[in-house]
């Protein structure tokens, strides 16, 4: 079986037809049933193949038979988050050209679009969604839930949780045997604000990574059944749960997850308006991030806000860092920080009615497309208070129904 797509893959490669491959060994017919698996062979007809074409049959056999194995536990690191065991998978196995006649090829390409994705590589991961996309009708049951999971992360990564919860929701758990995906199902419903359903899957999540012995993802879990409990403990015993967190990191010399935890931690003191302390774990979490990342943007434009409303910064340097904050995602082409960022320009420089217009217009119509309900019921609260102030009754009494019906 494997002797046939081998002899067909270096032929081909060798530009060579059957005929010449075979000329004074055997007829180009056998040629053709040999790679198509179509008839019994003697091994020194492969073995005089395999010295025509310059190849070690056995050795190639090896070598995909091994990619199954490699595949499995790329997919497995990458679950884990082990960076150095992915980086080396990766490269290993974009070296090896007999992956493309494997039977494993449409899984390496569907890891392939995990690994693009967690480098932020969004319209490489796109073009490799659309080519997939084509050929869905030949993936088996596991690849087409694979698949799911691929396309939830991406609407994920490109800030359109609803799209998320709709594909991940597809998925079959008994065709599926991984459970990581919970973790993804969890981080969609907590970005639509529905903290009941993120803190399940999150639970859930949490116990298949400890099955798994992945620490760090147990981390990742704990954080996010965290910040779903809101106000229904003492504030007091949610910062020392934080601490914990943040000790935790530190043990497994965790700076990317450092930063998160700092991030919501910030969140946790910006919503109860300490906005020095908000500000202070913003910055923190923003030193530990890549300044020219996502994670880095939803960070600066918190520590921006932290500071207006507290003021704790002047109005120059605030734009300073709007500015910064807009040139980033712009480059980045991100539609969510390029309408947070032309908020806050207009919230500094107290150009109230614009900022509203933008608001109503562009910025809210945009966010209910992408799902996010937190910034949904704000915008929506902020529309409210200023229609009511300025006395413009129709406007405020449509927003006031549309809160009261949420």
């Amino acid at each position: 079986m494997y002797e046939g797509k081998i002899i067909k893959y270096y032929r081909e490669k060798s530009q060579m037809t059957q005929e010449q491959l075979g000329k004074g060994i055997c007829s180009s017919t056998h040629i053709s049933k040999i790679e198509r698996s179509q008839t019994e062979y003697a091994n020194e007809i492969i073995a005089l193949l395999s010295v025509r074409l310059g190849i070690k049959i056995e050795n190639e056999i090896l070598k995909l038979k091994n990619i199954k194995m490699r595949i499995n536990s790329w997919q497995q690191s990458i679950a884990m988050q082990l960076n150095d065991e992915i980086e080396e998978i990766n490269l290993e196995l974009e070296q090896e050209e007999l992956i493309q006649i494997s039977n494993y090829v449409n899984q390496y390409k569907l890891l392939r679009i995990r690994y693009l994705l967690m480098k932020n590589l969004m319209n490489e991961a796109k073009e490799l969604i659309n080519e997939i996309k084509k050929i869905k009708h030949k993936l088996s049951p596991y690849e087409v839930n694979l698949f799911r999971h691929v396309q939830g992360i991406y609407h994920l990564t490109n800030h359109e949780p609803l799209l998320a919860i709709q594909v991940l929701k597809k998925i079959n758990n008994e065709e599926y045997a991984n459970e990581e995906y919970y973790y993804h199902l969890a981080s969609a419903y907590h970005s639509n604000d529905l903290p009941v359903m993120a803190y399940f899957y999150a639970d859930k999540a949490r116990q298949y990574f400890k099955s798994i012995n992945s620490y760090l993802r147990v981390i990742d879990s704990e954080m996010l059944m965290l910040i779903q409990i809101k106000d229904n403990e003492e504030f007091s015993e949610t910062i020392k749960r934080f601490e914990n967190l943040i000790q935790s990191c530190e043990i497994c010399r965790s700076s990317d997850r450092k930063a998160r935890v700092y991030h919501n931690l910030a969140f946790e003191y910006y919503r109860r308006k300490n906005y020095e302390l908000a500000k202070k774990y913003y910055f923190e979490s923003m030193k530990l991030k890549d300044t020219n990342s996502i994670p880095y943007l939803l960070s600066l434009e918190g520590y921006i806000r932290s500071s207006y409303f507290g003021e704790l910064l002047p109005k120059g340097e605030l734009l300073q860092y709007v500015g910064k904050g807009f040139d980033i995602a712009s480059k980045k082409n991100d539609k969510l920080f390029i309408n947070l960022f032309i908020l806050l320009d207009f919230l500094i420089l107290e150009k109230e009615q614009e900022y509203h217009q933008f608001l109503a217009e562009h910025s809210l119509p945009f966010f209910k497309k992408l799902g996010f309900a937190y910034l949904i019921k704000h915008s929506e609260k902020e529309l409210f208070n200023y229609y009511f102030k300025r006395k413009q009754t129709r406007k405020a009494l449509g927003m006031a129904n549309t809160l009261i019906n949420q």
